[in-house]
């Protein structure tokens, strides 16, 4: 049965999304080119949902990478590398709309409105917020409140459905109360969306395996970039952090470094773990480290030489990414209008 169809027949998403037609909405920040970890733990699980779901979005949400420094420059450049990237990963424009969120100006038109009924205290309690600020003498209002874009950012279509992390559950939790808030406050038909969470793993870092990987790691042999070249991902694999001990198995918390790289064999081969291992069992932790990497190489060919080829056509990704944001200005027009006579702006 069709996935989105089933999840719609439930009684979980019949109270979630009364009257609306199941939506998938997530976004992105351009960090530039993604790394594995990002590609295996949700761009993946993106591609499958394009076909599990009727419609879909994903959006490239450009305001959210103005919460920390950026250069403008970099800025632009690391939007058409995260919509090649995309693209090139498998994203679909025929089955999905891939836009950039700040093309499409209902988002920060709804972010106000639900930054009116928002408290204080709702915020500070979120756990981004405490961990992030820690790291900024004197964080922006914009890193405080961005959760409230993120709620404008999947309510504006009305999605029914958010593939998340972990760590963005919290957020959605806020999405939620604010739906709810609104529609009890105004009487508008905002859906509570559900979470739906990827089955990729959480990939670490390959010099330190107790943090995940990252694009902020200074160290760039602490990930390995879907761009990477063959060489560059042989060399990152084999200085990657094992230990001394012998043979290969799976103990995230006495070997977490081969536990990382056996993670990341399973995801790229859609494999359990445990088979992994099994077929493993006689190898050495350098003849396993050159078995992943020639995975990891075949597996990322085609992506790093279509991500190249996307990026020497800057027309056609200012085309997707037009044709994109035609279609959400559509579905976000039709919903702005009724928020404005719902608060009594119309």
């Amino acid at each position: 049965m069709h996935l989105a169809k089933r999840l719609y027949s439930s009684p979980a998403v019949s109270e979630t999304s009364v009257n609306l037609k199941p939506r998938v909405l997530s976004g992105i920040q351009p960090t530039g080119i993604p790394h594995i970890g990002n590609y295996l733990g949700a761009i993946k699980n993106w591609v499958q949902l394009q076909d599990q779901f009727d419609d879909v979005l994903y959006t490239i949400v450009d305001l959210h990478a103005l919460t920390v420094p950026n250069d403008p420059k970099t800025l632009r450049e690391n939007i058409y590398k995260m919509a090649a990237s995309l693209l090139a990963c498998g994203i679909d424009t025929n089955k999905s709309i891939l836009f950039q969120q700040s093309q499409v100006p209902h988002h920060t038109d709804l972010a106000w409105l639900l930054g009116c009924i928002c408290t204080l205290p709702r915020l500070q309690h979120l756990p981004q917020w405490k961990e992030k600020s820690k790291t900024s003498e004197n964080p922006g209002i914009g890193l405080f409140t961005y959760p409230i874009l993120q709620a404008a950012d999947i309510l504006i279509y009305r999605a029914t459905h958010v593939p998340v992390g972990e760590d963005q559950i919290h957020h959605l939790e806020l999405t939620r109360d604010l739906a709810k808030i609104f529609n009890n406050k105004f009487n508008f038909n905002f859906p509570r969306p559900k979470d739906i969470m990827g089955e990729g793993p959480r990939i670490k870092s390959l010099r330190n395996p107790s943090a995940k990987m990252s694009k902020s790691d200074v160290n760039p042999k602490s990930r390995i970039d879907i761009t990477d070249t063959p060489d560059q991902i042989v060399d990152k694999i084999g200085k990657s952090h094992t230990d001394s001990m012998q043979g290969i198995s799976y103990d995230p918390e006495s070997r977490p470094g081969i536990s990382n790289l056996l993670q990341i064999h399973a995801a790229f081969t859609n494999e359990t773990v445990e088979n992994v291992c099994e077929q493993c069992k006689s190898l050495n932790k350098v003849q396993y480290k050159t078995k992943l990497s020639d995975i990891i190489v075949e597996n990322l060919g085609p992506i790093r030489q279509e991500t190249k080829r996307l990026l020497s056509d800057r027309h056609y990704l200012d085309t997707i990414l037009g044709k994109g944001k035609e279609k959400a200005a559509i579905i976000t027009e039709n919903t702005w209008k009724e928020l404005q006579k719902s608060v009594g702006l119309l």
